[in-house]
């Protein structure tokens, strides 16, 4: 795919999802079933309102069905799924198309997963238990498609089309599927049609639906950690399991805002002070290119806790916040200085935070261990710990 956007004064090529994908071999096999011809390529329009032109793939005819596959391109933003075949097999089926959930049927046309499309086995997200993982906007893609392709032909038969992705299980484990309870390969995905580089909605997208899925059962706390060394520090530390934390990435404020919809009550951030520090000067995307003020934050508190002079112009020299905390130790002032940022983090979050939820922070180095704990937090832990076990 030859399109571009702009980002961060980078030129960064387009892609396409494993929606586009599913939809576009969809409508080549069943355009080869019906037409009897061959094609090398197949045009698609997505929701996007971009056209497509793919290569076909991997064709294979039996008596009663075709199978194509169109290769994945994730142009500048290439995930796990990136060069890699999703198939769609379009054939006559004697099943009753009744008999299936208007989820999966229109008119005469069924859809189903074949081998290495996931399969849901946990509440919370969008389709059910059992239901194989193949997302509303891709579902809309393969059935209209595939219903132009079938009325072109007159064709009235029921057809069945099967979406697969050959290496789709062992793929999916470097992808967040086996955390959110789908089990056996990937996930077919897409709502506009087309991968855009980094895109930032599209990574808030990822902790809305993890949040979904953790709140599936009605609790109403959560854990969340910036980053994977919250998640491991939680895990040596206190033995919660890995996979009952929501990872945030930077979108701090977004993850508090995105509380309302579920009707948090209470929510534990555990991180390390390199990204929580930035909280307590109102910094809620954490990225660098946002912000960084975490000398400047810790420099504020220590004039607050009464550092001198000397001492803050040695702190602003610091390049990490180990480094920070490596001379605030020598003053003996890691103590009073994360006392104050703690209070600050806290006055912040919960600013930002609906007036049902109460939120807790722990804060911590990896070699200094926690340096800071909000009032409840060893609270919600202790309950956190308790639901974790049960």
């Amino acid at each position: 795919m030859e399109q571009f956007v702009y980002k961060d004064n980078k030129k960064m090529r387009l892609g396409y999802t494993t929606g586009s994908c599913a939809a576009a071999a969809a409508k080549a096999a069943a355009d080869m079933l019906l037409g009897g011809g061959e094609s090398e390529s197949v045009s698609l329009m997505t929701p996007k309102g971009m056209p497509l032109d793919l290569e076909v793939l991997a064709v294979r005819r039996s008596e009663n069905s075709v199978t194509c596959a169109i290769r994945k391109d994730g142009g500048d933003d290439a995930d796990a799924t990136h060069g890699h075949l999703i198939e769609a097999t379009v054939g006559f089926s004697n099943e009753d198309p009744a008999a299936y959930d208007d989820r999966w049927r229109q008119g005469n046309l069924i859809l189903t997963g074949g081998p290495g499309v996931g399969r849901i086995t946990k509440k919370g997200l969008e389709q059910a238990i059992g239901d194989p993982a193949i997302n509303k906007v891709p579902r809309s893609m393969i059935f209209d498609n595939v219903r132009r392709v079938a009325a072109k032909y007159g064709c009235t038969r029921p057809l069945k089309i099967v979406i697969s992705v050959p290496e789709g299980e062992a793929i999916a484990e470097k992808t967040f599927n086996p955390r959110l309870g789908i089990l056996g390969g990937i996930s077919i995905l897409g709502t506009s049609g087309i991968v855009e580089p980094m895109s930032e909605e599209a990574l808030v997208k990822t902790i809305h639906t993890e949040m979904a899925f953790r709140l599936a059962d009605g609790r109403k706390h959560l854990l969340v950690a910036p980053g994977n060394y919250g998640r491991d520090f939680a895990n040596d530390t206190w033995g919660i399991e890995l996979d009952d934390c929501v990872k945030c990435s930077n979108f701090v404020g977004q993850t508090v805002d995105m509380a309302y919809e579920f009707r948090l009550e209470k929510m534990l951030f555990i991180g390390h002070i390199g990204k929580l520090v930035k909280i307590a000067a109102g910094v809620m995307n954490t990225h660098s290119r946002y912000a960084d003020c975490r000398m400047e934050v810790l420099t504020a508190a220590l004039i607050e806790a009464g550092g001198t002079l000397e001492m803050c112009r040695e702190l602003l020299t610091c390049i990490t916040t180990d480094d920070a905390l490596a001379s605030l130790e020598k003053w003996g002032m890691i103590e009073p200085v994360c006392a104050i940022v703690m209070k600050k983090i806290d006055t912040n979050l919960n600013r930002r935070a609906w007036e049902g939820l109460r939120i807790e922070v722990i804060m911590f180095s990896k070699e200094y261990g926690v340096l800071g704990k909000t009032a409840g937090a060893d609270a919600l832990l202790d309950l956190y710990r308790k639901d974790g076990a049960s």
